[in-house]
């Protein structure tokens, strides 16, 4: 069943008017007629049931038939700082990310970030699309509250606002492994568990930012052996805390 995202003034009671962009895409792109159902979600957590009565490319309207909690939410949080990579690779962080069930996403202006970010101009033209992006791939996978994106932060001011367990991932950490990390952390429970990640861009982070993050209590753990591209980190390091906090569970 097709979900979208709305305002919470689409919405009055039992009765559904959907803004011009979805109700053009429900006409047009979709083949939507009157009685199909869609869900619509407010970005509360709760899934609005809709059976479409009047269907063309201006506006659509519909009746709410059913109201219920939304079941693709992530109990756990995480917070990712992924350092500011290229324009398509960020992209796909964030498409990913959302999939799995980041909480928070913080676009972190590392050393080695090719972006020069003259740098509010950078990312004030990206914030829209980025949004569009999460927005997107909420709907697709059954998520009903989007995740967070954040203004850009420098690195050094990141590692002063991280909560929680906080982790940074390096290549050149060969004592502790993630899992090792997650496994040694002793919480009663996960799901009450903010986690705060940092990932570097496509050059690594510096040792300076090494030393200033360990300096801040954030531990440094590994993936293994094998060097992972920049927008590959983030999405196994995710994953894998997901899995040992039972996330990944039907």
């Amino acid at each position: 069943m097709h979900r979208f995202f709305v305002h919470t003034n689409c919405i009055n009671g039992e009765t559904v008017e959907l803004p011009k962009a979805v109700s053009r895409q429900l006409y047009q792109v979709l083949r939507c007629r009157p009685g199909n159902q869609i869900i619509l979600l407010d970005n509360s957590g709760v899934e609005y049931h809709v059976k479409l009565e009047n269907v063309n490319p201006k506006c659509v309207t519909g009746i709410v038939t059913n109201v219920g909690k939304g079941k693709g939410n992530p109990k756990t949080k995480i917070t990712l700082y992924q350092g500011i990579l290229k324009s398509d690779k960020f992209e796909f962080v964030l498409q990913k990310g959302t999939e799995l069930g980041v909480s928070d996403f913080v676009p972190t202006l590392c050393s080695r970030s090719i972006p020069s970010l003259s740098r509010n101009n950078w990312s004030k033209n990206r914030q829209s699309r980025w949004r569009k992006i999460i927005s997107e791939a909420a709907e697709q996978c059954g998520r009903s509250v989007m995740p967070v994106l954040r203004n850009p932060i420098e690195f050094w001011s990141a590692c002063d606002h991280a909560e929680g367990f906080k982790l940074i991932l390096w290549e050149h950490e060969h004592k502790t492994s993630l899992k090792r990390a997650l496994t040694a952390l002793n919480v009663e429970d996960y799901h009450n568990t903010q986690t705060s990640v940092f990932i570097g861009p496509e050059g690594g982070f510096t040792q300076n930012e090494i030393d200033h993050a360990r300096a801040k209590n954030i531990a440094t753990v590994s993936l293994g052996n094998r060097t992972l591209r920049a927008e590959t980190a983030g999405i196994a390091a995710v994953t894998s805390i997901l899995y040992e906090f039972q996330e990944l569970d039907p």
